[in-house]
């Protein structure tokens, strides 16, 4: 009998994902939604914006002409590498900080997207989070134009925009498609994984920071609608600006079927990219994120 009772009051897994949404949860509407969950849609535009930061901080550093980087690092691919690495851990404390491990550190609409399809993200939570992240993006850039405008403005610069590179439009739709679709894989497998989900910013960052290196030539290197618009917006330059809002959801959408495909839908949990913490989650319920 006392066995019996040990058995019934062992505690769950730390990682509660696969609890179903309560009928209130399915039910919040557009205010409701807002009431209760503007806090991760804050944090959603603020982790965006910080991210923006970054990158116009650390771009001004490495290509602005007079900045004593730009004029101490005389290769272009020593200096994206450096930019990717910079981008890379940008990234990861991004995902492990405390307000992404609340929001789940989307903070790219081709994320959001891809869960929305998988499930894992209300309606009204996905559009105020895609509503948001733009806003974060666009008021980043601005907030460092603001400071170093002539730094950021300046042609080598160019408020970190993502543009087709040399090899033209198709190469540039091509390259955004396949790094989104290798990024939501990655993320699909790790945070699914009990062994892995921990690591999963680590693995996003690490991404982040090869394509930077590597891919940036071929497109820019946005996988991300609002990172492209919040640069375009302040610096005027629209070039392409169709490839970065399909290719990157078509990316990661293509890479969700074939997870499900393979996997099945059970096998994806949460939308969060680190779920195993103590923050509320208002996509699955963990730690009273249901509560209101």
């Amino acid at each position: 009998m006392n066995g019996a009772e040990h058995i019934l009051t062992v505690d769950p897994p730390k990682l509660a994902v696969s609890e179903t949404p309560s009928p209130a949860a399915l039910k919040l509407g557009a205010i409701d939604s807002l009431r209760h969950h503007w806090p991760e849609y804050a944090m959603e535009a603020g982790l965006l914006g910080a991210f923006m930061i970054s990158a116009c901080i650390f771009g001004a550093l490495f290509e602005f002409p007079h900045s004593p980087v730009h004029q101490a690092i005389a290769s272009v691919w020593l200096r994206r590498l450096l930019m990717g690495l910079a981008m890379g851990c940008t990234a990861m404390a991004i995902v492990y900080s405390p307000w992404g491990k609340q929001s789940g550190a989307h903070i790219n609409p081709s994320v959001t997207l891809t869960f929305l399809r998988l499930g894992k993200i209300q309606r009204w939570d996905a559009l105020f989070y895609i509503a948001a992240q733009f806003a974060g993006a666009a008021l980043g850039v601005l907030v460092v134009a603001h400071f170093f405008g002539m730094e950021l403005s300046n042609p080598a610069v160019r408020y970190v925009v993502t543009v087709p590179g040399k090899h033209g439009l198709g190469v540039a739709l091509l390259a955004e498609f396949v790094i989104a679709f290798g990024m939501m894989t990655i993320v699909l497998h790790a945070s699914n994984d009990h062994r892995l989900a921990d690591y999963t910013g680590l693995f996003a960052g690490l991404l982040v920071a090869a394509y930077i290196t590597l891919e940036a030539p071929f497109s820019g290197m946005s996988m991300n609608p609002a990172r492209t618009m919040g640069s375009a917006y302040s610096a005027e330059l629209w070039t392409g600006i169709w490839i970065y809002f399909t290719a990157p959801p078509l990316g990661m959408l293509a890479a969700a079927e074939i997870y499900l495909w393979s996997k099945g839908r059970n096998a994806v949990q949460c939308c969060k990219l680190h779920h195993s913490n103590e923050k509320r989650c208002i996509f699955c319920g963990a730690n009273g994120g249901f509560a209101s």
